[in-house]
């Protein structure tokens, strides 16, 4: 920090880090000719439950008409399918197609390398990963008129 740069609150602390994580992340990902959005897609199908569309645009963090149209242009490439679900015909549910998961393993196998390095780097042990969990778990409750944040 230059003397006249202004000091950076938290917030903007973790807004830079996102941005330049999602880039760095990005670069990896395009290797295997994936986007940012389209890799939380695929990482949220991989575990083959099924998911309706709100469920895969919370994880992915996209407004419902701009998931629409990715899982539109996911379904053209055959990297994910939609089907009825069993148990109520109305909601639709959405799968890895086998391109999908194919894209999905090839792209896991290197991010998890890259995450690994770049925690070697930091000399992180995972208590960053632990520590960004548990702020989003606290920032995630409403406040009550006896927190700190409030008084």
């Amino acid at each position: 920090m230059t003397p006249t740069e202004p000091a950076r609150d938290l917030a903007h602390q973790l807004s830079r880090a996102e941005r330049l994580l999602s880039g760095w992340t990005s670069a990896f990902l395009e290797e295997e000719h994936c986007t940012l959005e389209e890799w939380r897609v695929l990482k949220i199908l991989s575990d083959g439950q099924g998911h309706i569309m709100t469920e895969v645009a919370e994880f992915a963090m996209l407004p419902a008409p701009t998931l629409t149209k990715l899982m539109d242009r996911m379904v053209s490439a055959a990297l994910v399918y939609r089907r009825a679900d069993d148990q109520d015909r109305r909601r639709v549910l959405a799968y890895l197609g086998e391109q999908g998961r194919a894209r999905y393993q090839r792209a896991a196998a290197r991010l998890a390398a890259a995450e690994a390095e770049l925690a070697v780097q930091l000399g992180d042990t995972g208590d960053l990963a632990r520590w960004l969990s548990r702020l989003a778990d606290v920032l995630g409750t409403p406040l009550t008129a006896g927190s700190p944040a409030v008084a």
